[in-house]
């Protein structure tokens, strides 16, 4: 009588997933191009997140829109159009990629490495079809959402919580730049204030300058003196006032 009831429970014992208490997280190491962009964002690695009983799972990040992760089916199977990212988010609610196998989330982490996960930053599969888990831009602000999951072949067996949403950065409207005082912080006028009082002092101090330099010439103080005037001393000769006419 038991071996009909074992073998009831058996499909339903197959499909079990754990769940693991981890919910990821944009990463706190400080990252060259930044925590977010306007197609990527960095997340940390999850290391000592999954035990050793699944060293032979593929650990997979699966990224949702905030509005289509609820409709994610951990029973797809990544690689295939359901999944692919080039679907997403028009014909698929998540997609799947970097996939690692627990090998390459070693715990713990050695002191100093940098231990991140950077979504967005495949340009070269994006329209590339036969490359369904590319790590492509994602095409909106978001807000986005991600999980890992782990997949035995293409079984889930494991999948950790979604992470709080995650807002992409945008390029503001040149409509909204303001262009009157009150959009200028307080910092910037302080500023702008003190750059103008130097610049006043250094403009006076060149006019006084160029007076002094000016007068220094018009007193004779020039290093190029003018040349004295040549006097030539008259000379009169003896024989002219011996005659008696030229005293006349």
């Amino acid at each position: 009588t038991m071996l009909p009831l074992l073998l009831l429970l058996l499909p339903a014992a197959h499909g079990i997933v754990e769940h693991v208490a981890y919910t990821p997280f944009l990463t706190k190491t400080p990252v060259l191009e930044g925590l977010t962009t306007g197609s990527t964002f960095v997340l940390e690695q999850p290391r000592c997140v999954f035990d050793d009983k699944y060293s032979n799972a593929d650990i997979w990040l699966v990224v949702a829109l905030e509005k289509t992760a609820t409709a994610f089916n951990n029973t797809v199977a990544p690689g295939t159009p359901a999944s692919a990212f080039q679907n997403f988010p028009d014909s698929v609610p998540a997609y799947m990629t970097l996939n690692a196998t627990l090998a390459n989330y070693p715990c713990p982490k050695a002191s100093g490495e940098i231990t991140v996960l950077r979504v967005g930053s495949e340009t070269s599969c994006t329209e590339d079809v036969a490359r369904p888990t590319c790590n492509g831009p994602l095409s909106g602000p978001g807000p986005y959402m991600v999980k890992f999951l782990a997949l035995e072949g293409s079984e889930p067996v494991a999948e950790t919580d979604w992470s709080t949403p995650i807002m992409l950065r945008t390029a503001k409207s040149p409509n909204s730049i303001s262009t009157t005082d009150e959009g200028h912080s307080a910092g910037m006028i302080a500023i702008t204030t003190i750059l103008s009082i130097l610049f006043a002092i250094l403009l006076a101090g060149l006019v006084a300058m160029l007076i002094f330099w000016g007068s220094d010439t018009c007193g004779g103080s020039s290093p190029f003196s003018k040349p004295e005037a040549v006097t030539v001393r008259r000379y009169n000769t003896h024989h002219v006032y011996d005659q008696p006419a030229a005293r006349l």
